[in-house]
This record gives C-alpha cells, sequence and structure tokens, in this order.
C-alpha cells in the first residue's frame, strides 16, 4: 500500500506556490457542518474537493483532524471522568474522523494515507516522522490521527508538532470565520479583523482559535500559523498561492 508506482507521479508543482508544504489543521466540527455530532456527507465532499485540488498544484499536504464532533476529551473530564481515559477517547474519535475523509478523499482520486499516533495496524498506519516524509515525496496526501498520542495535549499541539517534524511552510488553521477578530463577529458586526498579529498578542489576547500550548511551540520555532475561513471555497488554494486572506500569526505585526 505504501508504494504509487502504478498511480505514475505526483503532480508538478505550480510555479507560483508560495507554500509548498503545509500542515492543515480541520476541527472535528468543521466536519459536521451545522450538526453538532457527527459526519456531514456534503461537508465531507466539499472539503475532499478543496484538498484534491492543492494536491493537482503539487501542494504536500499533512492533515491533522479533531474529534470534538465525536467526543471530546475535556466534555468527558468535566463531567466526572478520568482525563488520560477521557482524552484517549478522544483520540480514537480523531481516528473515526481520519478514515472518513481518507474515503472522501480517495474518491476524488487523491492518493492518502492515515497515520496515527496511537497504534491500530488493522485500520492505519503508525506515525513515525521519517515514512511520513517519504509518504509527502511520493505525493501522497498524510492524515495524522489520534492527536500526539498522550493525554493533555489537544490537536491544536498535535498539529503544531507535527508542522515542525515534516518541516512545513505553515500551518494552515481553517476555521468558520474570515480570521481572527478583536471580538466575536457573530455577536459584534463592528468587529475589527486582524490581518496580522504577533504570538504573543494571541497569547495575551487569549484567542480562542488554537490553544496557547500549541501557538507556543510555534512561537519558538518560527512556524506560520494562517486563519481563514474554510467554508469558501478556493480559500485554501489561494492562500497556497500567496494570496493574504485572512489572519497571519508570526513573529512580526
Amino acid at each position: 500500500m505504501e508504494e504509487r508506482d502504478d498511480l505514475g507521479p505526483p503532480p508538478t508543482p505550480h510555479p507560483d506556490l508560495r507554500h509548498r508544504r503545509i500542515v492543515l489543521k480541520l476541527s472535528g466540527e468543521a466536519l459536521s457542518g451545522a450538526n453538532a455530532f457527527g459526519l456531514d456527507p456534503e461537508i465531507m465532499l466539499l472539503t475532499a474537493r478543496e484538498l484534491a485540488e492543492l494536491y493537482q498544484l503539487g501542494v504536500q499536504v499533512g492533515v491533522v483532524v479533531g474529534g470534538g464532533n465525536i467526543f471530546r476529551g475535556l466534555k468527558g473530564a468535566a463531567s466526572g471522568m478520568d482525563r488520560a481515559q477521557s482524552d484517549t477517547m478522544g483520540m480514537l474519535a480523531t481516528v473515526i474522523n481520519a478514515l472518513a475523509l481518507q474515503d472522501a478523499l480517495e474518491r476524488q482520486g487523491v492518493p492518502t494515507r492515515v497515520m496515527t499516533a496511537l497504534e491500530m495496524r488493522q485500520v492505519a498506519e503508525p506515525y513515525i516522522r521519517r515514512r511520513a516524509l517519504r509518504h509527502l515525496d511520493r505525493g501522497n496526501l498524510i492524515i495524522m490521527a489520534a492527536g500526539t498520542g498522550n493525554p493533555y495535549f489537544s490537536t491544536d499541539t498535535a498539529a503544531a508538532l507535527r508542522a515542525m517534524e515534516i518541516g512545513a511552510s505553515a500551518i494552515f488553521k481553517a476555521t468558520k470565520v474570515d480570521g481572527i477578530y478583536d471580538r466575536d463577529p457573530v455577536r459584534f458586526p463592528d468587529a475589527t479583523m486582524f490581518r496580522r498579529m504577533t504570538y504573543q498578542d494571541f497569547i495575551e489576547r487569549r484567542i480562542g482559535v488554537m490553544d496557547a500550548t500549541a501557538v507556543t511551540l510555534c512561537r519558538e520555532n518560527r512556524m506560520p500559523i494562517r486563519v481563514f475561513k474554510l467554508a469558501v471555497t478556493g480559500n485554501i488554494k489561494r492562500v497556497c498561492l500567496g494570496e493574504e486572506l485572512g489572519t497571519i500569526v508570526s513573529d512580526e505585526a
């Protein structure tokens, strides 16, 4: 299953690409659409089509998926469950989402590998950094599931860690809004969106888009974070081609 010789060579990179290798962080809630639970087939199809277009541009893509549409570890702990046990259940939820996304992608003709931080060889490969790099170089899109494999760490932190490990040029955080605002744009129509923001501002303002541990890790390794709206068709492609969509979180304001 690792070889793709019968599928031909991977797509030639588009000459105008600004991002050759990225990590896309998808929340579980984004895959559930308007539903509060589960997977929305239409959203899965649209997401797969967006990623297929990105793949055809020659972008090497690693996806980190959340599991909040099925089970959220923090919510389980808040109801009295053991935190480590609850977080492990949340990690398993991300694997369900990863397998569903793999199916949607392969129906779009994108060769995909699911790699998990928790070993479950019957359904996916174990995440091994060198193997992940080899998959990317061969033209496979990789979906990295089960977070870091450890309780107490979010899938945002897993995305930051994996981005550093595979040498991504940026983390793409796809959200339900256009970028990072000074206040909730749903409740306050006059909210102002930041075009650029420093890591420190992000942490001090307690922006809820990503957790502080993930952003601190990005700051220490100077990994840019691109925050933009997922639901607009072509947004991921436009960002990879250099358009200044959404908000950039980096060392410079």
